[in-house]
Order: structure tokens, then C-alpha cells, then sequence
């Protein structure tokens, strides 16, 4: 479809991204998220984690960003080379020279000051991030289908009651959890974020927390409780939260925003109903609304957004999903319940590239239909259309899949057993879920 004209993005990376290198990102220097739980870094969503040295991070406790990993990524992006960990931003960037990857957008949020000084300084020197999202431990209620038990203490319980999901295709995502992995308690992970924070204190612009689910952890409170301390604190605070905890947890929150001077929430969801309740295991659609609602009208947030991780289960739902967003913004603004549409990757065959074109076509005219009728609309910002914009275009541009993704007719197989043994222990079943086109699809896939 027509592309909205993004000449401000590519005037950007013209002016202040290329004459770095033609890899470079800002996001690899200045962003990072940690998981204190195992010991895993990143700097982006996209690439997966890698583990931070335990005896390198007990010396330095900047080392839980400054990875030896990370600063090697740095130096391959300061000559020009592209890290193929990166590789969703290449395969976006690829489609033509109009296409806007997500490093342009990682990027621009940070000074053209500080980028000059991070292109500039030794690829070897620790940097303090002006970003991070933190995840002190994985203690979940949810068990959502992309997650897996490093991130939630609801799929670990399944696994050591069912075993871990075989035949997949995919070694190292439903099975046991890393034996590495350690409770919040006496955790030197955790011990060095907290010795490493009263120097990250006075830098760090930004602190995302998330989990597991953020609210059901005692390091977020105490977090919090540093800001009731330090009401001046110019620190941007952000929460990822899957909005499913009790009442109680919502209420609290409340009341703690009242010493914040710049919160923002995310939540996620991407579905509607039942569909989003398959999705997302543990999931009361109608609990969710209602703690959206409450936070919206009782909280003191600078913002509340929702991220969408778009799969192969959303698609039946995700236009309807837009659409309670578009209703829910036109009560409380355009700035409450902003959303950002994500393409999941991994696990590969929960990628709407495993769908039949038929669904993924129709699909497509969905969302290509509701982005017409809204494209004007005063209630979205333009990086919102922009991200539904790069969807519909993903569905028509990218005719295969990531390159370490397996071959179509094996995800499809890989995708039946997953849904028949995931209904199978979670006492579900799909058919009286999802649309009849995707039922009769999935049947008479042969696995």
C-alpha cells in the first residue's frame, strides 16, 4: 500500500545515523535490558539475549550492559558491519530504500550530543545507558504462548509438572528452565544492580521495569520506595505490566505513581475476548479492561501504552483489538493507551508467516480497510500508523521468512503439535476459540 512519507526518519539517519557507519545504532551503546534473573543482556527487543560473566560483573558491576559481547557488537557497528544478530533491521531496511527500520527509531530518541560522544570515545569503554529495562525476577501469572519458563514462574510449573514440549523444531524454548536462573534473594545479580545504582541513579534517564510480572516482585516496590524518597527525581519511570494481578497490586500502584513525577505503563495484548485469553494463559479480558480503566482514571501517568506482539493466533482479533483502542482513546486521549505493533519472531512457527496466504490475505485487507478509515484520525500519533503501516507492508514485502527460520511446510507442523499439546495440558481447545477458516486449516495440516 502507499507509504505515509517518511522524509523527517530518513533525514535523520542521513544527518546523524550514516556518518557514524551505515550499521550504526544508538540502542547497542545507550539502551540495554538486563535480566537479573539469569544473568542475560540486550540492547534491543530483537536480537536474543546473551549471558553477562558472573565474575566480570562481581569486579564491575557496569558489566551487567558493558558485556565483552556488547562492546565487540559496537566495534563491527562503528566500521560498517552489519551483526547479524540484528538482523530484523536489515531485513526491513532491505525491502527499499524508503523502508525505516527500528534502529532509526531506537536511535533518535537519544541527543545528537550523545551520539557524537558514544561514535567518538574507545569501543572498549563502559558506557552508562541513558535506557534500561530491568527485570529483577520472573515470579508471572501468565503463561503466554511466545513466553517460555525464563520468564515465568506459571510456564515453569508446567513444565516440571508435563515435561518440556518436544518435537518443535525449536531446542530452547519450552523446556526446563536455566538451571542458572535464581530467585530475587540472594542473587549477585541483583546485588550488583543495586551497588551499580547509585552512580547508574545519576545518569540513567529512563528505568523500565519488567519481569515475570513486575508487580508481583519486593525489588520493584523498593525501587519505588527510592522515588518516594527522592521526589525530585527527573527520572523517567516505566512499568511493564501484564495488568492481570489482584486488585490490590492496581491499587497500590495508584497510590505509589503519586510520588512519581514521570510514569509511564505498558501492558500488552493484541486480541480480543477469548482469543486473547488462549493467547495470553491466565488473561481475564474483562479483569484486564477494567484495571486499564482504573489506572487511567486513578493513577498519575505521564502515559499508559499497550504493546501488541502480533502472531499467528492474533490476526483473527487484532483489527477488533484496534478498535477497543480507538474507543478507549477517544475517552481518555490520544496520549492514554498508545499503542506499538510488534512482529513476533521467536518461537518461528508462532509467526503469521506460518499462516496460509488465504488467512494472511485476509488479514491484510483487514488491517489495510480499519488503517484507511483511521489514517486521519486525531486519536493516533504518527509512530502508531507508521508501526500498522510497516505490518501491512511486512505481509506483502517479506514473501519468506528470517533466515533462521525453518522451511513454512515444517513450522506449519510445528505449530498443529505445539496448539494440540498445549490444549491437550492446559484443557483447552482451539476449535471453539478460533474462527472456522483456521480450524479447517489446521486440521488437515498432517503432522
Amino acid at each position: 500500500m502507499p507509504k505515509k512519507d517518511n522524509e523527517s526518519y530518513l533525514n535523520y539517519k542521513k544527518r546523524v545515523i550514516d556518518p557514524v557507519s551505515s550499521s550504526f545504532c544508538g540502542a547497542k551503546w545507550l539502551n540495554t535490558t538486563i535480566w537479573l534473573t539469569n544473568g542475560a543482556t540486550a540492547s534491543c527487543h530483537h536480537p536474543p539475549s546473551h549471558l553477562i560473566e558472573l565474575e566480570e560483573v562481581q569486579k564491575n558491576p557496569a558489566a551487567l550492559h558493558n558485556t565483552t559481547f556488547k562492546k565487540i557488537k559496537r566495534l563491527q557497528m562503528l566500521k560498517g558491519i552489519r551483526p547479524t544478530e540484528c538482523e530484523y533491521c536489515w531485513r526491513i531496511e532491505d525491502m527499499g530504500p524508503d523502508f525505516i527500520s527500528d534502529r532509526v527509531f531506537k536511535t533518535i530518541i537519544y541527543s545528537d550530543e550523545d551520539l557524537k560522544k558514544i561514535a567518538e570515545q574507545s569501543w572498549n569503554q563502559d558506557v552508562i545507558p541513558k535506557t534500561m529495562e530491568i527485570a529483577f525476577d520472573r515470579a508471572c501469572n501468565f503463561a503466554c504462548v511466545y513466553c517460555n519458563p525464563n520468564f515465568s514462574t506459571t510456564w515453569d510449573n508446567e513444565i516440571k509438572k508435563f515435561g518440556a514440549y518436544e518435537n518443535l523444531g525449536n531446542k530452547n524454548h519450552y523446556i526446563p528452565s536455566d538451571p542458572r536462573m535464581r530467585d530475587a534473594e540472594n542473587n549477585p545479580y541483583v546485588e550488583a544492580f543495586w551497588k551499580w545504582w547509585p552512580k547508574l541513579s545519576q545518569e540513567l534517564e529512563e528505568i523500565r521495569i519488567t519481569g515475570g510480572e513486575p508487580l508481583l516482585s519486593r525489588e520493584t516496590w523498593r525501587l519505588l520506595e527510592h522515588f518516594e524518597k527522592n521526589p525530585n527525581s527527573g527520572m523517567r519511570v516505566a512499568i511493564n505490566s501484564n495488568l492481570g494481578v489482584k486488585k490490590a497490586y492496581i491499587k497500590k500502584l495508584a497510590e505509589q505513581s503519586q510520588y512519581l513525577r514521570d510514569l509511564h505503563l505498558y501492558t500488552s495484548l493484541e486480541a480480543v475476548g477469548k482469543e486473547a485469553e488462549y493467547i495470553r494463559d491466565g488473561l481475564n479480558f474483562e479483569d484486564w479492561k477494567n484495571n486499564l480503566e482504573y489506572l487511567a482514571e486513578n493513577a498519575r501517568l505521564t502515559s499508559l501504552n499497550v504493546m501488541m506482539t502480533v502472531n499467528a493466533l492474533s490476526v483473527f482479533s487484532t483489527v477488533e483489538f484496534l478498535d477497543f483502542i480507538k474507543e478507549f482513546k477517544s475517552r481518555h486521549g490520544r496520549g492514554t493507551g498508545v499503542i506499538s505493533v510488534n512482529i513476533l519472531r521467536i518461537p518461528d512457527f508462532l509467526s503469521i508467516t506460518t499462516l496460509p496466504d488465504k488467512i494472511l490475505a485476509e488479514f491484510q485487507e483487514k488491517l489495510v480497510k480499519w488503517y484507511r478509515a483511521n489514517e486521519k484520525s486525531d486519536l493516533f500519533v504518527d509512530f502508531e500508523l507508521e508501526s500498522i503501516r510497516r505490518l501491512i507492508d511486512y505481509i506483502t514485502e517479506v514473501t519468506k521468512p528470517m533466515s533462521d527460520y525453518q522451511p513454512r511446510h515444517e513450522r506449519m507442523i510445528y505449530f498443529k503439535r505445539f496448539i494440540l499439546e498445549m490444549d491437550r495440558r492446559r484443557q483447552r481447545d482451539y476449535r471453539r476459540v478460533f474462527p472456522q477458516n483456521f480450524s479447517d486449516w489446521l486440521d488437515s495440516v498432517s503432522i
